[in-house]
Order: structure tokens, then C-alpha cells, then sequence
């Protein structure tokens, strides 16, 4: 598996960036977050163009993390990047859009729209979500024990 993340701006908390660390060093799975860094005064359209730009060019399945997307369970996601793995699919890049989130436009363009849930997430912590989601689907597809619900 090769998994990218492209994120939207800049993380410089310290805490968060060493959860991230912590996180990259526990994967079998080919991970690369990427950051879009767009400057401080740039809006949302300015960062999705930069980030549609960075789309590596073998990807094969776009995933926006969206609030208006589908809610999964840790082992609905595994099975999910299981049957993306399993047909052939085996690039995969999530997005991680700005505090404005993404436009319709942008929504469209992704292969699937992924939630995690209602709440508001601060999109800096969803870096360390995803990545703590993907090391748990890795380990639900190895059968190993770190996933017990």
C-alpha cells in the first residue's frame, strides 16, 4: 500500500507533530503526509488548486475528509482500503482540507467523502486521526490485537 496525506497548512505544534512522528514510525504500509502550505493569508480556493497540483500522478483513489461524508467504523474502514487494495487500487490519498473545509467543486473530484462524525475536528489533530485510523485498519488486515472493539 502507498497512502499519501495531503494536508492543508503548516503544523508547528510541537505535541501534535511528535504524535504524527510517533505514528509514521508504526507503519508497514508506505505513508507520506504532505503539507500544503498555501501562506497565512491564503483561502481555500488558493489551497485546494496547490493541493490538486500535489495529487501524485499513479493515484488511484481520492478520499476528501469531509463532514458531509460517511461515518466509518474502524473495521468499515479497513474492509474499505481491503477492497481498494484487493481491486488493484493500491495508491490512495486523503485530503485534509483548511479550516474552511472543501468547496463542492473540490468534493466532487474525491472518490469518496470521509467523516469522522458531526463534531468539528481542528484540521491540524485530523493529521493524527487519519494516521491513527490507517495504522489501525494495517493491523485489523494483519489480524493483529491492537484493534479489540
Amino acid at each position: 500500500m502507498k497512502i499519501d496525506i495531503l494536508a492543508a497548512g503548516k503544523c508547528r505544534d510541537r505535541p501534535i507533530r511528535d504524535l504524527i512522528d510517533e505514528y509514521q514510525k508504526r507503519f508497514q504500509w508506505q505513508i507520506a503526509l504532505r503539507e500544503i502550505d498555501a501562506g497565512k493569508q491564503a483561502d481555500a480556493a488558493k489551497t485546494e488548486k496547490l493541493m490538486i497540483e500535489a495529487l501524485p500522478q499513479d493515484m488511484q483513489i481520492m478520499i476528501a475528509l469531509d463532514e458531509r461524508g460517511k461515518s466509518l467504523g474502524s473495521t468499515e474502514f479497513a474492509d474499505k482500503i481491503s477492497g481498494w487494495r484487493d481491486s488493484g487500487r493500491s495508491r490512495i490519498v486523503f485530503c485534509i482540507g483548511g479550516a474552511d473545509g472543501f468547496s463542492d467543486d473540490f468534493r466532487k473530484k474525491a472518490d469518496f467523502l470521509l467523516s469522522f462524525g458531526k463534531q468539528t475536528w481542528p484540521h491540524m489533530l485530523v493529521r493524527v486521526m487519519i494516521l491513527e485510523q490507517l495504522y489501525r485498519a494495517q493491523q485489523i488486515l494483519a489480524g493483529h490485537p491492537y484493534h479489540r472493539g
